[in-house]
């Protein structure tokens, strides 16, 4: 398939994980991508895989580094992606910390570091990238979590985070829906990546993070990749506001 052909993604996160295969996904299909994230040399891992199967796909990859949560960096990102490709027709935020507290012991600062990163940070990126998406009637898909939708032992500030963005997405949705703009979440649930292995607080109840994990088994990102290039791509032309729970049966 080549869904991709001549489109062009952003894609932050893009140094490891969900992120990752978000961007060699859409990149084996055709796509143009600017990968983003703080990490270098994750980066350039990543643009590697695309770049050495370019010949093959079609895709290519370029990096920039970005904190998502820095307003003048975004801008400079978003600036970025259009003068090396001319358009933009996704954007796909999949940037995103995750820690894990007893409730009655969370900083302030590890509170706001959460909301920064996972809230701030993806209405950054939206918003600046809205004005390009809808010159190209392009589209948004942003990570929630299965956490937004049932309760997350000590990862309430991740669940917070996770809630708010996928409230952000539908009002997005909503908003721009008569404009052609799309805009859409999934819902990773036990997923293989960097940040789902977080140290836990001594002492706990591990019996409650029983309803957190999939009945089937964690799985890859590319489980994750493959659901959210279906969002970005023409097969989702009739889908916006909508989330997408990629868990396994966890939360059936």
């Amino acid at each position: 398939m080549q869904r991709f052909k001549d489109k062009v993604a952003l894609i932050t996160g893009a140094a490891s994980g969900i992120g990752r295969a978000t961007a060699v996904r859409l990149a084996s299909e055709g796509a143009s991508v600017l990968c983003v994230d703080m990490q270098e040399g994750g980066l350039k891992e990543t643009a590697k895989m695309i770049n050495d199967a370019s010949t093959t796909t079609g895709g290519k990859a370029e990096i920039q580094l970005c904190n998502v949560t820095d307003e003048a960096q975004v801008a400079e990102t978003l600036a970025r992606c259009i003068s090396l490709f001319g358009q933009l027709d996704c954007t796909i935020n999949m940037a995103g910390i995750l820690r894990f507290d007893k409730f009655d012991e969370i900083k302030l600062a590890d509170f706001e570091r959460i909301l920064n990163v996972n809230v701030t940070g993806t209405f950054l990126v939206c918003r600046d990238s809205i004005p390009h998406l809808l010159k190209t009637k392009g589209n948004i898909v942003n990570a929630a979590s299965t956490s937004a939708h049932s309760g997350l032992p000590w990862g309430t500030v991740y669940s917070a985070s996770k809630g708010a963005v996928l409230a952000m997405t539908k009002s997005i949705a909503i908003e721009y829906c008569k404009e052609g703009l799309r805009a859409n979440t999934v819902s990773p649930g036990d997923i293989i990546s960097g940040m789902s292995s977080p140290d836990l607080p001594k002492d706990v109840d591990m019996s409650l993070m029983a309803r957190c994990m999939s009945p089937t088994g964690r799985r890859e990102p590319d489980v994750i990749a493959s659901t959210i290039a279906l969002l970005a791509s023409e097969d989702g032309k009739h889908i916006t506001g909508e989330d997408i729970r990629v868990d396994g049966g966890t939360l059936s």
